[in-house]
């Protein structure tokens, strides 16, 4: 579902003093302005979910908009949902307007195109929602606030196993997607091992990014008869693979990952998608601390709406830059780099962030369904 900026919009971002780049001009020389890139999916395929990850940071720079007595600038690129696109935002980012630190991006594969850029102009990025873990491997200048996907994989399939008592499943990946993949690869080897059963993956289909029609592969899939179906995709495709399904009389549990919590998925899905499950990283109907309590209330009353997930990490992944430059007393990259590196303990608004040696947060992971129309909280699972 592709969601674009309106005139409204934009007005809206200039009166905030928030730049989009491409209709802002150069980046501001300023010495009392500390420039923080929003690298985003903002229209595509992906444009809900990176929106939604802006929404939180939005936030955040709204409530929280100076440090070290400086003004922080977001500087807005749109990196459309494509590889290339992003390689080409994360140039004029780090090259143009010289940010201090970069936000971003919704998806992984977008993620890992902007990242060897940062990483040779010395700027540090934070992922909000990207949990390949090629993300931040080899590059010292990535960091994410978010679980990686060894974990999520492995937290799905046990879910699957132990708690709906799968004996059979069907994969259906997204194969364009470097998420999607590796989520997939890593349910698999962990059902393989719980169940001791190298058959125990029926059947395993794949289609691209933006399909429509799935009933090929749901035919195929539906042979087999899967007690679970794991389709960890982006949002649109998966709701519409779940409405395909049940319209073939496929009655499988299905189970996805955190790309399914976005508004769009029970927008697109509807009623079929009532019962599915899904990891994710945040529960608006449980929050965990104070400063989840504060991001609902705060949210709730900015945007007159329910937050994605996406949204809390947004906000967070600003704190954790603010924290940073506060630690390093600097707005320098490479001080706010080695500063986000010693990160221990910072209570964000999805739950505590602690960076690793391989500048990845150790985090739990939540688990959701769809009830009556709405996401509900089930269960938490820490690493």
């Amino acid at each position: 579902m592709k969601k674009r900026f309106s005139l409204l919009t934009l007005a809206a971002m200039m009166a905030a003093g928030i730049s989009l780049v491409g209709c802002s001009g150069s980046g501001s020389t300023d010495k009392n302005v500390i420039k923080i890139g929003v690298f985003q999916p903002l229209t595509g395929a992906n444009g809900a979910g990176g929106a939604a990850e802006y929404e939180g940071t939005k936030l955040a720079n709204k409530l929280f908009p100076e440090v070290l007595g400086k003004k922080i600038q977001l500087v807005v690129v749109d990196n459309k949902s494509d590889k290339v696109e992003a390689a080409n935002a994360a140039t004029v980012l780090a090259q143009k307007e010289k940010v201090n630190a970069v936000i971003g991006s919704w998806g992984s594969s977008l993620s890992m195109s902007g990242g060897p850029i940062f990483a040779e102009a010395k700027i540090p990025a934070v992922a909000v929602s990207a949990t390949n873990p090629n993300v931040t491997k080899g590059n010292e200048f990535y960091f994410r606030v978010c679980f990686l996907d060894p974990f999520q994989g492995t937290v799905g399939a046990a879910y699957a196993f132990n708690t709906l008592k799968a004996k059979k499943v069907a994969i259906i990946r997204e194969v364009s997607n470097d998420y999607s993949v590796g989520l997939a690869k890593f349910f698999v080897d962990e059902f393989v091992k719980l169940s001791g059963n190298k058959n125990a993956i029926v059947a395993t289909a794949d289609y691209n990014t933006g399909d429509q029609d799935f009933s090929a592969q749901l035919t195929n899939l539906k042979q087999f008869e899967p007690d679970v179906i794991f389709a960890p995709g982006n949002y649109t495709e998966s709701a519409l693979i779940i409405k395909q399904a049940r319209a073939l009389g496929i009655k499988a549990q299905f189970i996805g990952g955190d790309t399914w919590d976005e508004s769009s998925f029970l927008t697109v899905g509807g009623s079929a998608v009532e019962g599915a499950v899904f990891s994710t990283f945040f529960a608006n109907d449980k929050p965990i601390n104070k400063t989840s309590e504060a991001f609902l209330k705060a949210y709730r009353e900015e945007f007159k709406k329910e937050p994605a997930a996406g949204s809390a990490l947004g906000y967070d992944a600003y704190l954790v830059i603010l924290d940073a430059i506060k630690r390093a007393n600097s707005a320098e990259p490479q001080k706010i780099r080695d500063a986000l590196a010693k990160t221990k303990g910072f209570e964000g608004s999805a739950g505590e962030i602690t960076i690793n040696a391989e500048r990845n947060a150790d985090k739990a992971a939540v688990f959701k369904t769809v009830k009556d129309g709405k996401f509900v909280f089930l269960t938490t699972v820490k690493p």
